[in-house]
């Protein structure tokens, strides 16, 4: 199951996933995204259904998740993904809005959650990916309720991790903290900053974090970092926060947009979504400035076989100073 599928990562996750034989149920609320993403699933000679969701609905989440049992069978892997949100200061948010983001963002994993687990509960197996990001541990300005959502996603899982291990279930929980991505994000995100937005950059391509997903779905690690500008992020915090927060005051408002001014007439899929009648795919308008690797991605998740390998060359060593 993947929420957020008809575009940008879980658009990319799709794919992934489809690649390697995987039946998928489709949830988000774009209907040309969403058929786009199963159209693709059905090339590669994989099953997929559509199920049009609004994941800021509790019922809508479990209806979906019950018609995806009934159809494709059992809901082994649940990857939360869906998000919705507003770029501008907080003094110009207007409480449905933040409500809205939050609703989305926020309580839309939390019922993803609730709902693989209803399931996975009575067959004592199963694994949830949450996709997080540097912000659920660094905000920035301009993006107040997408901060605070992933923020409190991070707490949540923390408690519902110490809750599995107390029950002693074997449902697994991970957490991928993705970097600035080249994602449709970007173009219909609702927006008051004088100019249109972008990621902070280093851009990365969409299929960076989704191999990065589908690894985590399939190999339990509690959180996964993907991204040396993620790393930093989040290890710069911790040592000197007040420092980040002045970097921040300084810099987060003019790395966040391109030189191009703001078209308040195009439409956002804050309450609606844009992706109705066309399909908008994985990536966003940042193909020519991203990346389409990290090594640090990769070395985190062989970071075992590396760590063995480096006990072996050092044992090694040790051995020919002896002789």
């Amino acid at each position: 199951m993947v929420t957020g599928a008809s575009a940008g990562v879980g658009r990319a996750v799709v794919r992934e996933l489809a690649a390697e034989g995987a039946t998928i149920g489709l949830l988000a609320r774009g209907q040309a995204g969403l058929e786009g993403a199963k159209a693709e699933v059905e090339r590669q000679g994989g099953r997929a259904l559509v199920v049009p969701t609004d994941v800021a609905d509790h019922d809508q989440v479990e209806a979906a998740a019950e018609r995806i049992e009934s159809e494709l069978g059992p809901i082994d892997v649940w990857i939360n993904n869906a998000m919705a949100t507003i770029l501008a200061p907080l003094s110009e948010i207007r409480p449905e809005e933040f409500r809205r983001s939050t609703e989305v963002t926020y309580l839309g994993s939390v019922w993803g959650t609730m709902a693989a687990l209803r399931r996975m509960r009575p067959r004592d197996r199963g694994t949830i990916v949450q996709v997080g990001s540097a912000l659920a541990y660094r905000g920035i300005p301009l993006q107040a309720p997408y901060c605070g959502a992933k923020h409190a996603l991070q707490g949540f899982l923390e408690s519902l991790r110490a809750e599995l291990l107390h029950e002693g279930a074997n449902i697994h929980v991970s957490m991928v903290q993705l970097p600035a991505l080249n994602t449709p994000q970007f173009t219909w995100a609702r927006t008051r900053m004088p100019k249109e937005p972008q990621p902070v950059p280093p851009i990365y391509q969409p299929e960076v974090a989704a191999k990065a997903i589908v690894w985590a779905a399939k190999h339990p690690r509690r959180e996964l970092m993907v991204g040396w500008p993620t790393v930093k992020a989040i290890m710069g915090n911790a040592v000197a926060p007040g420092l980040a927060d002045r970097y921040l005051a300084k810099n987060g408002y003019d790395a966040q947009q391109r030189d191009e001014p703001h078209d308040p007439s195009r439409p956002d899929n804050l309450f609606e979504p844009v992706d109705v009648d066309e399909d908008r795919g994985a990536h966003g308008p940042f193909d020519d400035e991203s990346r389409d690797r990290s090594i640090q991605a990769v070395l985190s998740r062989h970071r075992r076989v590396l760590g063995l390998g480096a006990l072996a060359s050092a044992a090694t060593a040790g051995i020919l100073r002896r002789r």
